[in-house]
């Protein structure tokens, strides 16, 4: 996929002309990762930030005694890393390679010098960077604070609400990593698919979900109903 496409489609990009789009193909660096590979880790100087065009990346932090809790789940399109490279600060997470994944990559010191140039171009970025920031502290807050089935039902309607236009969610990861992002055992993961699916809330079909009643999902996310 050439870069104008692929730019064309990130959530981070999208709405630039082509004369901001040609500015940004000349600071990017295509990159290409392996399975397991790892692209920044915790802690690290924040030199710049990545779009995923191909593949899937995940972004996790690691306990002190060992566990990895995922934050992310990327694809194409979405970018990662760009909070803390904006902010001038280390990454706050690893991210590495699911699967073999082509990325961009933005330098640091080259946006700055970019941006300068054009302010429409760090404005329009900053506007998404907010919002992608509200929804992530929206989200955490909501799977930290509720209980397994709340969890899933806030996931699900979140995942939704990014195509809205269909009742269906295709699980993008593995059930394993589905119960690593809601902090549970796939064990339980699969008992409350099962619970939720008797009692008319969903249909699942391989790795597609099928919301059925969206209203009683959304009222299980909120709180208001319990399973």
């Amino acid at each position: 996929m050439d870069f104008m496409t692929a730019m064309g489609q990130s959530t981070l990009f999208k709405g630039l002309g082509s004369e901001e789009l040609a500015q940004l193909e000349r600071i990017s660096e295509p990159r290409q990762y392996d399975k397991g590979d790892l692209l920044f880790g915790e802690g690290k100087e924040g030199v710049g930030f990545y779009v995923v065009v191909t593949g899937q990346v995940k972004v996790f932090k690691m306990s002190f005694d060992g566990r990895e809790q995922i934050l992310h789940i990327l694809g194409p399109g979405d970018p990662l890393g760009e909070v803390p490279v904006f902010a001038g600060m280390n990454y706050p997470a690893n991210a590495q390679a699911l699967s073999k994944s082509a990325l961009y990559f933005f330098p640091r010191k080259k946006l700055i010098e970019l941006y300068r140039e054009s302010p429409s171009l760090a404005m329009n970025m900053l506007a998404v960077l907010s919002r992608r920031l509200r929804e992530f502290t929206v989200l955490i807050e909501n799977l930290s604070l509720k209980e397994i089935p709340q969890r899933l039902a806030t996931y699900l309607v979140h995942q939704q609400s990014l195509k809205p236009v269909s009742s269906r969610v295709k699980l993008s990861v593995t059930k394993g990593v589905l119960s690593n992002i809601l902090g549970t055992s796939q064990e339980t993961l699969s008992r409350v698919l099962g619970k939720m699916s008797q009692e008319g809330l969903i249909e699942v079909q391989g790795k597609e979900i099928i919301i059925l009643d969206m209203e009683r999902l959304r009222s299980l996310a909120d709180g208001e109903t319990r399973m």
